[in-house]
């Protein structure tokens, strides 16, 4: 019942995409999108609080993935930032057609812009909450940047594919949160040996006191 209903979302959305794109989003009618894609008015109300509910459902969605991905446990939260990041990027890539059809009609339209600026912001702040309560004393400086690089990442990369007519890769973005980990002194380069009695280690004078008091209690 549940993949259902997603399934009749999905031809919602993409019948309403698909419209908005020949006729104009202000053009376009609750009606013709219900007609077009098959269902009742009131089932489109019961999914959908209006068109531009249309436009944003996948990312209501994603957000609840995140969440859930973020409150599993995670041995690196940075990297489990990147990774939930990753993951929004590899939705909108498996279907890029649709993603551009979204893209090209929210830079045409402002209230679907300005509600895209929120949408945005609600991935980074979900991200530097998750960094503060993984990183109990982290800089709040710290979290705010790093989840604000890590955004600011995806959308550059995000946008080449939106604007281009080919297809880009996951590894770009994940090649690209690679570096930003080691310019930030928070990669996982390799073990730490766990069980000597005396270890000596060195860390980049950028690094987090909260990473480092991390990997010191990993060593334990």
């Amino acid at each position: 019942m549940v993949d259902d209903a997603r399934s009749a979302g999905s031809t919602v959305v993409a019948a309403a995409l698909e419209l908005f794109a020949e006729n104009g989003y202000e053009q376009t009618s609750v009606e013709q999108i219900a007609q077009s894609a098959g269902v009742s008015r009131s089932t489109f109300f019961r999914q959908f609080g209006g068109k531009d509910d249309v436009v944003f459902a996948d990312h209501d969605a994603l957000l609840t993935r995140i969440r859930e991905h973020l409150a599993a446990a995670h041995e690196n939260p940075w990297a489990a930032v990147c990774e939930a990041s990753v993951i929004v990027f590899r939705h909108f890539a498996a279907d890029p057609e649709l993603a551009r059809r979204r893209y090209a009609v929210v830079r045409q339209v402002p209230t679907l812009r300005d509600r895209e600026i929120v949408t945005v912001f609600r991935y980074e702040r979900l991200f530097d909450d998750y960094l503060r309560a993984a990183l109990p004393g982290l800089d709040p400086i710290d979290a705010v940047a790093f989840a604000a690089m890590v955004t600011a990442v995806h959308n550059h990369v995000l946008r080449r594919l939106l604007r281009g007519t080919k297809r880009v890769p996951a590894s770009v973005l994940t090649d690209a949160y690679d570096e930003l980990m080691h310019r930030f002194g928070v990669h996982p380069d390799g073990e730490t040996p766990r069980e000597d009695d005396v270890v000596v280690m060195t860390f980049p004078k950028r690094m987090p006191a909260a990473e480092v008091a991390r990997r010191l209690t990993a060593l334990r």
